[in-house]
């Protein structure tokens, strides 16, 4: 498939979303979200009954990652008793020790200052993107947690408190810290879910992908245009192994959420799920086959968005539009904390 036609697909695919199917909070308990089932015909469950859709051997493939207080409120000095102020600064990743990437709001040039609490930064570079380059005179990290909130997406109204959103916007077995938005197809399940899961024979294990910003990045122009932002992945030995061993018993592999689906095609070697670790720009487009997961359980998705791209490659544009078709004339919510759906990869070479 050519870019043009990636472009024909994406345009098929635009909707318009009132307002009030946007998820403002998630379901509570987390499981009680709606699943929408896509096949032939679409079918309507809720997202406790996963044990019923699975299989026992069916292996599940969640993204560990955790989200960090990544957005903070940064302190201009003041110079003779002028100057001061706040920039609001969104951290995207430490690109070596003590230098991290970041959005800034307004921007600064090379050479400023910015005090992130106890914390003083130097301006001292800036990126394609328009992220800048701050370098810290000691480790961040350990005082996040103090001067941070979580990022959320632009779409959810936040409010004052960011205490809840300190759990609520978490996988409930997000282990290491690292993304700025959260994989939330992992927002559903609940601890005892998971265990119900295991009762039922469905195995289970783990990747990283630490979520950048680029994720709400809207597709503007052509696909072919679009340049996707790096983010680093970890594939381990063992979860490597549990995939690998799957495959070869024509057991079905399912995907917890999009960045599962870009770790595993990332570290797809053309016949097995090689473990290590590194950056990924990878985009999946239609056209291009998703040849490691058999299943992926997704939310609901942005129309223009990389994502919809994905999800159209993976279940094929027809079955996507379909279930679009039936969310928008259901009662199905949107986005990050919305309902969910589980795909079925379109190709047929592998157990259904």
């Amino acid at each position: 498939m050519t870019p043009h036609d990636a472009d024909a697909v994406l345009a098929r695919l635009n909707f318009e979303l009132p307002a009030d199917r946007i998820a403002q909070v998630g379901a509570e308990p987390r499981d009680s979200s709606q699943l929408m089932v896509v096949g032939e015909p679409v079918e309507h469950r809720i997202f406790s009954e996963l044990p019923e859709l699975l299989r026992s051997g069916d292996l599940l493939v969640f993204n560990e990652s955790r989200v960090i207080p990544a957005r903070v409120m940064a302190r201009k000095p003041l110079v003779d008793g002028r100057g001061g102020g706040t920039i609001e600064v969104l951290l995207l990743r430490e690109e070596e020790t003590n230098l991290w990437s970041a959005y800034l709001k307004p921007a600064r040039r090379a050479g400023k200052e910015l005090w992130l609490g106890t914390q003083r930064a130097e301006v001292v570079g800036q990126l394609d993107d328009g992220a800048r380059l701050l370098r810290f005179d000691s480790d961040l990290k350990p005082h996040l947690e103090e001067i941070g909130r979580l990022p959320l997406p632009p779409y959810i109204e936040a409010g004052d408190d960011d205490r809840v959103w300190r759990e609520r916007y978490q996988t409930v077995y997000a282990r290491e810290n690292g993304s700025v938005a959260a994989p939330t197809a992992g927002l559903h399940f609940t601890p005892e879910l998971l265990g119900r899961l295991e009762e039922s024979g469905v195995e289970r294990c783990a990747v990283t992908l630490h979520v950048g910003a680029g994720t709400f990045k809207p597709i503007q122009g052509s696909v072919a245009e679009h340049t996707m932002h790096a983010e680093r992945y970890r594939v381990s030995p063992e979860t490597a192994g549990a995939i690998n061993r799957a495959r070869r018993e024509g057991r079905r592999v399912v995907a917890v959420g999009t960045t599962t689906v870009r770790t595993l095609e990332s570290a797809w070697n053309g016949s097995e799920v090689r473990a290590g670790e590194g950056e990924t720009r990878i985009f999946i487009t239609p056209g291009t086959p998703v040849q490691v997961p058999d299943l992926l359980i997704t939310n609901l998705h942005l129309p223009g968005s990389t994502l919809m791209l994905l999800v159209a490659a993976f279940a094929g544009e027809a079955r996507i539009r379909a279930a679009y078709d039936a969310a928008l004339a259901g009662n199905y919510r949107f986005y990050s904390l919305g309902d969910a759906m589980l795909l079925k990869n379109r190709r047929a070479s592998r157990p259904a």
